[in-house]
């Protein structure tokens, strides 16, 4: 069978799912490789000089038994037996017992520069003994500076800056941003989308598995995402990755098909819901984060913007977990589609793990902010301004945008190689710089997800091996790879067979 640019219906019946067929799945597999686990070779984990502090904190069966009765109970843990992390330096975790881990996930895409980072510390430390916190009322140099600096890093008139403290809260006050300046209410994210978990960007985040049954969602669309691999329309020419999908289609190196298609059908949703025929705004992550690492058709993201504008709306990018050098080509996910949005939002990688945040925007809609009073406690504190500052710092002297480039390219054609060892298995591959997804099927040609229970078989391994990959995607079957930005090849070659080895192993079984 081969695939077209036609509309294709590829979700999977639930009885892929049973016990039975995963079975013969996996002896089909068995079948096609000789390869046994113990023949593949692992290289030993990359070393390091840093040695962690012995833990000095409460035992494991005490953190847990805490978890249970005093945290949220939505927390979920990762594996079957939870790790407790206790210190991380630079790409490494070392858990309670001292045992040491290669992290690709990042503190889900939060540590940019590394943990613990020296020159972040270091600045960080100075400034914890001159002033914490005092109010934006009064004048203090840092928030200054900073905004100058931050500003300095984007096109075009994205010049005014709102410091808040988390990605949700960014992307919540680009709406009210959105609203406030077009006058109209509604507003359009993609299915598969993520913008948050406040009561407001829940609406815009359209993954049922995210969502409360509960009033909201008022005034927001969704429009049909983007994606070459999953999607209606897409194939092998239609991703700004080293790596294209396996799947065929009608586009060519120097035009996508498929990208006008996604914009018909963004057209046909404010053709039908857009009140008289205009729009407040348009949310898009520069890639998709939680929804597996989702690439959009070239070209595509730039006529959205377009058509978004000849409704009177505004063009939000949510680099959330795509700024800050993370694609490697560009510092800033959107700049990678040619196009120019009139509101940024930012978090995760901008503090290294410190909680902040940022909202940036033209002068013109920021005025419109201005018809009341607006003011954040926490956002742009002396001690977050100057993380900040030390962040960018940090991306500077290590040249960490050259490294996701790089090294994450070069992560990604090592990958595609195991999608084209186990092409029944690794579905497909995708990113760019270190930005990736690994997508596990259980169907090539259906696209069907691996099941939850063999994903999470495949994932384990890699973790009793040393190497802690993310998991994401609607269906769960996506290893998202968003390290630190100084890893390096060597840990590239180290992690890569590690999966490996865990695949063969998952396949012997």
């Amino acid at each position: 069978m081969r695939f077209s640019c036609s509309k294709m219906n590829f979700l999977p019946s639930a009885n892929l799912f049973s016990k039975q067929l995963r079975f013969g799945i996996q002896t089909c597999y068995q079948r096609a490789s000789s390869l046994s686990a113990k023949d593949v070779v692992v290289p030993p984990m990359p070393v390091t000089s840093f040695q962690p502090d012995p833990y000095e904190g409460p035992d494991f069966d005490k953190i847990r038994s805490i978890r249970a009765n005093h945290l949220n109970p939505a927390l979920f843990t990762y594996y079957k037996t939870p790790l407790l992390i206790h210190q991380g330096h630079m790409q490494w975790l070392f858990d309670h017992n001292g045992v040491r881990y290669l992290d690709l996930f990042g503190g889900i895409v939060t540590v940019s520069v590394g943990h613990c980072h020296p020159k972040v510390n270091e600045a960080t430390k100075k400034q914890l003994d001159k002033v914490w916190h005092t109010t934006n009322i009064y004048l203090h140099p840092k928030i200054h500076e900073y905004a100058e600096r931050l500003v300095a890093t984007l096109p075009g008139d994205l010049k005014v800056v709102y410091f808040v403290n988390s990605g949700s809260e960014a992307n919540d006050l680009a709406m009210m941003m959105a609203r406030m300046y077009t006058g109209c209410y509604d507003l359009i994210s993609f299915r598969n989308a993520y913008h948050g978990m406040s009561p407001a960007t829940n609406g815009l985040t359209a993954h049922s598995t995210w969502r409360f049954n509960v009033a909201g969602n008022f005034g927001i669309h969704q429009t049909m995402n983007a994606d070459p691999y999953r999607g209606e329309w897409g194939g092998k020419h239609c991703r700004d990755s080293p790596v294209q999908t396996t799947r065929s289609c009608n586009c060519s190196p120097g035009q996508c098909v498929a990208s006008g298609k996604y914009v018909d059908q963004l057209e046909e949703v404010l053709r039908y819901s857009a009140p008289k025929g205009r729009v407040g705004g348009f949310f898009a992550e520069s890639i998709q984060g939680v929804g597996g690492t989702v690439q959009y058709p070239k070209g595509f993201l730039k006529s959205a913007f377009n058509l978004i504008r000849n409704y009177g709306g505004v063009c939000i990018a949510d680099e959330v977990q795509t700024g800050f050098g993370r694609t490697g080509e560009h510092f800033w996910g959107f700049e990678g589609h040619d196009a120019i949005p009139d509101i940024v939002t930012m978090a995760k990688g901008m503090g290294n793990g410190y909680p902040m945040a940022a909202v940036v925007t033209t002068p013109a809609i920021a005025k419109t902010m201005s018809a009341a009073l607006h003011f954040n406690t926490f956002g742009g504190n002396p001690v977050a301004s100057t993380v900040g500052m030390a962040v960018l710092d940090a991306i500077e002297a290590d040249q960490t945008q050259a490294n996701c480039r790089n090294v994450g390219t070069y992560f990604l054609l090592e990958l595609a190689k195991l999608r084209d060892e186990f092409p029944n298995l690794v579905g497909d591959v995708r990113g760019k710089g270190l930005m990736i997804g690994v997508e596990l099927v259980s169907d090539p040609e259906t696209r069907a997800p691996l099941a939850p229970a063999d994903v999470l078989a495949i994932w384990e391994q890699c973790k009793d091996m040393g190497v802690l990959y993310g998991k994401g995607g609607f269906f769960g079957n996506v290893f998202r790879i968003k390290p630190p930005m100084c890893i390096t090849k060597s840990d590239v070659d180290f992690a890569v067979a590690v999966l490996r080895k865990s695949i063969v192993s998952f396949l012997e079984k």
